[in-house]
C-alpha cells in the first residue's frame, strides 16, 4: 500500500476499516482512552482472525492523537456526530503533514461542512465504507468543492489497494446507499407496526422473496437503532415510533444485546 494510513476512532468502522488495511500495510489506529484502546485490540485481533493470513500486529493501537501525524493519509471514523466530527478533524489538520489526505467515514453528514471544519477542503474526502468493512467491497467516495486532483487521484487508489470498489457519489445527506436504504428499512417498520407480524416474519419475506442476504429488521439491530435514527434524520425520513421507543429503552440493537431481537443467548 503507497499510503501510510492513520484512523481516529475505536468503534466498528474504525476497526474493521484497520484490519481490512492490515492486509496490505501497517496501520495505525488512535484510541479516546485506555478502555477504548484495549477494545479495540481485541476486535482487531478477532477480525483479522477471521481473514486468511492478516497479521493483527500490523494495526498499532495507540492513544497520543498526535501518533497520526506520519500518516499520508489520516482518517476519521468517530460517532456520527456533526460537532465531535468537526472538533477531532480540527485535531488532526495541525497535526497532518502538508501533503497529507483528510477523510472521514461519515454516511450521512454534510462533506463540505466537514472539510470546511478541518480548514484543508482542497485534500479532504469522505469514504463511505460499510460494514463489515473487511466483506464489503462497496466504497462510496464524496469530495467537498474545491478539492484537488492529487486528493481524489489518491482517494481511489486507496480503495483499489484495500480491494475495494469506489464509487463517486454526490454530497448528499446519505449520499446513494443510505438515502434509498433507510426509508426501505423503516417502512419495514411501520409494516410491522400496522401488521403485527413479526420480526422474522418480515425478514425471512424479504430474504427469500427479494433476494437479500438480511431482513431489513435484522438490518437495523445490526446497524444500531441509534445510529439509524441519526442517518433517517439526516436525510429527512420519518423515524417509526418502535425506534424511538426501543432506543429509549435502552435497545439499541445487536450492539447492547436487545432490538428487533433478543441476541442474549
Amino acid at each position: 500500500m503507497n499510503e501510510r494510513l492513520g484512523i481516529a476512532g475505536s468503534g466498528a468502522i474504525a476497526c474493521g476499516l484497520a484490519a481490512a488495511a492490515a492486509e496490505h500495510g501497517d496501520v495505525v489506529l488512535w484510541a479516546r482512552s485506555s478502555e477504548s484502546a484495549d477494545r479495540a485490540r481485541a476486535t482487531v485481533e478477532k477480525t483479522c482472525g477471521k481473514m486468511e493470513g492478516v497479521d493483527p500486529s500490523k494495526v498499532n493501537v495507540v492513544g497520543d492523537l498526535e501518533a497520526l501525524g506520519e500518516a499520508t493519509f489520516l482518517v476519521e471514523a468517530i460517532v456520527e456526530e456533526s460537532d465531535a466530527k468537526a472538533e477531532l478533524l480540527r485535531r488532526l489538520a495541525p497535526l497532518a503533514a502538508d501533503d497529507a489526505v483528510l477523510g472521514t467515514t461519515t454516511s450521512s453528514l454534510s462533506v463540505q461542512e466537514l472539510a470546511e471544519a478541518s480548514g484543508r477542503p482542497d485534500r479532504f474526502v469522505a469514504l463511505h465504507v460499510f460494514n463489515p468493512v473487511p466483506r464489503m467491497k462497496l466504497v462510496e467516495l464524496a469530495f467537498p468543492q474545491g478539492v484537488n486532483g492529487n486528493t481524489r487521484e489518491r482517494a481511489f487508489a486507496l480503495c483499489e489497494h484495500l480491494g475495494k470498489t469506489p464509487v463517486e457519489v454526490p454530497d448528499l445527506p446519505g449520499f446513494v446507499v443510505n438515502r434509498l436504504l433507510f426509508p426501505y428499512l423503516f417502512s419495514a417498520v411501520r409494516l410491522q407496526e400496522q401488521t403485527g407480524l413479526p420480526a422474522e416474519s418480515i425478514d425471512e419475506c424479504m430474504k427469500l422473496g427479494a433476494g437479500h442476504p438480511m431482513g431489513p429488521l435484522a438490518l437495523l439491530d445490526f446497524v444500531g437503532l441509534d445510529v439509524s435514527k441519526a442517518i433517517g434524520e439526516a436525510i429527512g425520513a420519518e423515524i417509526p415510533e418502535t425506534v424511538d421507543r426501543l432506543i429509549g429503552e435502552g435497545a439499541l440493537g445487536k450492539k447492547s444485546k436487545r432490538g428487533f431481537y433478543d441476541y442474549s443467548r
